[in-house]
C-alpha cells in the first residue's frame, strides 16, 4: 500500500464524505501515528491494538501504522455491546483500545480522533520496524454464532499473498476506482475491498455503509464493487437501477453468503452484467473465485485461486479442506485447537460442505454443523433451500434442524414470500412433499417477513433455532 502511494503521491486514494485523501496524505499519516503509537502509548512489536471505531480513512491508515510498528491489528465490530467488547479484550489482552466510548475495562484507551490530533506535530517520516511473512499482522474474531469467538491470527504474508493473488485474478489496477460499502473490521471489508484498492493504487469511494441514493450516485464514475448478496437485492429493488448506471463498471464481486439464482439473472437481466461469486472465510481469506474471463457458474464459487490447494475429505459429508499461503497461522492462545481444525498433513478444515465438478468448480452445499440428521439420516439444508426457493411465490428461504423426541432433529423451514404475495404453510408442505423424499420434507414451515442476517448479509442460523425452540 505504500509502494502504490509513493509512487503516486498526489493521486486521491479514498474519496470519502470528509473529503478526499491522498496516497501521500495517507503515507504521511500513517507514519504520524506510528510515531504516536510508538512515543505516547509505548506499543512495541507484537502488542495488539484493538480498533472500534467507524468507518473512515483514517482507521486506514493506523491500520498500516500498525504494520510500520510492529503491532497486531485487531478491528472489532462496532455492534459489540460493551459486554462483548469486554470479553474480547479480555482474550487478547491489548496494549491500547482505540474507541470513542469509556468501558469498564483496564486498557488504555484513547478515540481515533484523539489519536490522529495528537499526531499532528509528530513527523511523516518513519523507520518501519523490520517483518517478515510469517510476522502476525492482524487477529478477526471469528463470528462465534455458537459457542466462544475466536481470534484467528492472520500474518504479513497471508495479507501479501491475498491481494497480490486477488489483483492479478480480477485484473485490479490503478485505474479502477472501488465502491466500497463493507465495514473495516472484516476479512471482506478491510483485506480484500480496501487492500486491493490500495496495494494497486486504485481510489475508493469510502462509503459509510450501504445507502443505494449514495451507491447510485457513484456507480457512473466507478469500475468495480464488492459487496455481499443483500446489497444487489438492494440495488434490484430500486427501479433507478439500470445498464445505464452500470456503464462504467467493468465488475461486480460478491461473496460471504451464497447468491439466489435468480439475482444472478435478474441482475444480468437489468445490467448485462454477471456478477462474480467468490468464496472465502476469516481463517483463510479468499479460497476460490469465478473466474474474470470464463464461464461464471451459477451455484459454484468457482475453481480455487492461483497457489491455494483445495479438496474435499474423503469421509462423509465430503468437507472443503484447504492448504496454502493464505491460511491463517493459529487461532491466539488456543493451541488445543490445531488438531481438531487441522488435518494431518497441513490442511484447514472450513467446516463447509462442498463438492468439485470435473472443471474443478467448487460448489458450498453447506455447513456441516448445519447438517440435519432426522431419524438417522442425513439431510442438507441448502438442496432443500433450492427446492422451496423455487415454489411460487416464496423469496427464499432457511432450513434449520430442531430438537425432536421422536426423530432427534425435525426438518424445519422458515420462509420469505416475495413482495406481494401471501404463502399458504399447507400449500408449501404439498409442495415439498411432492418434490421431496418423505424423511427431507419439513415439519414445521414458518413464514417470515424476513431472515436474520449479521452485518455480512449471513443467514443466523443459531437465531432461527433459538426462536423455533422457544414457538
Amino acid at each position: 500500500m505504500l509502494g502504490a502511494g509513493r509512487r503516486s503521491p498526489q493521486k486521491v486514494a479514498v474519496h470519502y464524505a470528509g473529503g478526499d485523501v491522498t496516497y501521500g496524505e495517507l503515507d504521511s499519516l500513517s507514519a504520524r501515528l506510528s510515531h504516536a503509537l510508538v512515543e505516547h502509548h509505548a506499543i512495541n512489536r507484537g502488542d495488539r491494538v484493538v480498533v472500534q471505531t467507524a468507518k473512515a480513512p483514517e482507521v486506514l491508515a493506523l491500520n498500516v501504522a500498525c504494520a510500520r510498528v510492529g503491532a497486531i491489528f485487531v478491528p472489532l465490530n462496532t455492534a459489540y455491546t460493551d459486554r462483548e467488547t469486554v470479553d474480547l479484550l479480555d482474550d487478547v489482552s491489548p496494549a491500547l483500545l482505540v474507541r470513542a466510548q469509556a468501558l469498564d475495562h483496564t486498557v488504555p484507551r484513547v478515540s481515533l480522533e484523539e489519536l490522529v490530533h495528537s499526531s499532528l506535530p509528530l513527523p511523516s517520516l518513519f523507520e518501519d520496524v523490520a517483518s517478515d511473512a510469517a510476522t502476525p499482522a492482524a487477529m478477526l474474531f471469528t463470528s462465534g454464532t455458537t459457542g466462544r469467538p475466536k481470534a484467528a491470527v492472520i500474518t504479513q504474508g497471508n495479507l501479501h499473498f491475498g491481494c497480490t493473488t486477488l489483483n492479478e485474478v480480477w485484473a485490479i489496477t490503478s485505474d479502477d476506482v472501488v465502491v466500497h460499502v463493507l465495514p473495516l473490521f472484516h476479512v471482506h471489508g478491510l483485506f480484500v475491498a480496501a487492500y486491493c484498492a490500495l496495494s494497486s493504487g486504485a481510489t475508493m469511494h469510502l462509503l459509510e455503509g450501504f445507502n443505494c441514493d449514495e451507491v447510485l450516485e457513484v456507480l457512473g464514475t466507478s469500475t468495480l464493487m464488492m459487496g455481499v448478496p443483500t446489497h444487489y437485492t438492494r440495488l434490484l429493488d430500486d427501479e433507478r437501477f439500470a445498464a445505464t448506471v452500470t456503464s462504467s463498471m467493468r465488475l461486480f464481486i460478491s461473496g460471504s453468503a451464497p447468491m439466489l439464482a435468480s439475482t444472478h439473472e435478474e441482475f444480468f437481466t437489468r445490467t448485462g452484467q454477471r456478477i462474480l461469486e467468490r468464496y472465502g472465510m476469516t481463517e483463510t481469506g479468499m479460497i476460490a473465485s469465478n473466474p474474470l474471463r470464463g464461464e461464471r457458474r451459477i451455484g459454484t464459487v468457482g475453481p480455487a485461486l492461483p497457489g491455494v490447494n483445495v479438496r474435499i475429505s474423503a469421509d462423509p459429508p465430503g468437507v472443503v479442506e484447504v492448504r496454502g499461503p493464505n491460511v491463517f497461522s493459529e487461532y491466539w492462545n488456543r493451541p488445543e485447537l490445531r488438531s481438531s481444525e487441522f488435518t494431518a498433513d497441513g490442511y484447514f478444515i472450513t467446516g463447509d460442505i462442498g463438492v468439485i465438478d470435473d472443471d474443478g468448480y467448487l460448489e458450498i452445499v453447506g455447513r456441516r454443523k448445519d447438517l440435519i440428521i432426522t431419524g438417522g439420516l442425513n439431510v442438507y439444508p441448502k438442496e432443500l433451500e433450492l427446492v422451496i426457493d423455487a415454489f411460487p411465490g416464496v423469496l427464499e428461504s432457511a432450513v434449520v434442524g430442531v430438537p425432536d423426541a421422536d426423530f432427534g432433529e425435525a426438518v424445519s423451514a422458515v420462509v420469505v414470500a416475495l413482495p406481494g404475495e401471501t404463502l399458504d404453510v399447507e400449500e408449501l408442505r404439498v409442495r415439498a412433499r411432492a418434490t421431496m423424499a418423505s424423511f427431507k420434507v419439513p415439519k414445521h414451515f414458518f413464514v417470515v417477513t424476513a431472515l436474520p442476517r449479521n452485518t455480512m448479509g449471513k443467514v443466523q442460523k443459531a437465531d432461527l433455532r433459538r426462536e423455533m425452540i422457544l414457538l
